[in-house]
């Protein structure tokens, strides 16, 4: 197995960087393929757009082998399937011009309703009271502030 150079020909006291110490190969198979999927989540807006971004989410990416293409998991609300399949060969495209070599060869679709995935608990009367007092008696005034406005935003909902 073949080390890296850089490891063998510097002698470092103390701590060593984790990339220095993998093996040459391994270290090529991590730059090459490590990446894609949290490129493709960083970037997710500019890939689907405005419209698809709000009821569209990455899950998966599968690399490419002997037997499969390379595979992206979309999760996306029901109802809004159809828009993400007509789309789906400009995703495609803009994912492997984005990496400039094919990266991307088909596109999964997991459905999901928002009503079965959140489970919303009942707040008891004694937890808002204790929760009340708990804010009281922070100090700071901006913190204060915010905490207020956060449970009037829950409230809301």
């Amino acid at each position: 197995m073949n080390f890296n150079s850089n490891q063998r020909s510097k002698v470092i006291q103390g701590l060593r960087s984790f990339k220095d110490t993998l093996p040459t190969k391994i270290k090529k198979i991590i730059n090459k393929k490590g990446t894609i999927y949290p490129d493709i989540l960083d970037n997710w807006k500019h890939f689907v757009g405005n419209d698809l971004f709000k009821f569209s989410f990455p899950i998966k990416y599968k690399n490419s082998n002997k037997i499969n293409n390379s595979t992206l998991e979309i999760m996306i609300k029901r109802g809004k399937e159809i828009d993400i399949e007509y789309s789906k060969n400009k995703i495609i495209d803009k994912i492997n011009a984005y990496f400039g070599y094919k990266v991307l060869e088909k596109i999964k679709i997991v459905t999901f309703d928002r009503d079965e995935t959140y489970y919303e608990e009942e707040i008891s009367y004694e937890s808002k009271k204790k929760f009340h007092s708990n804010i009281k008696n922070v100090k700071d005034e901006s913190l204060k502030r915010s905490l207020s406005n956060l449970i009037k935003v829950f409230k809301s909902r």
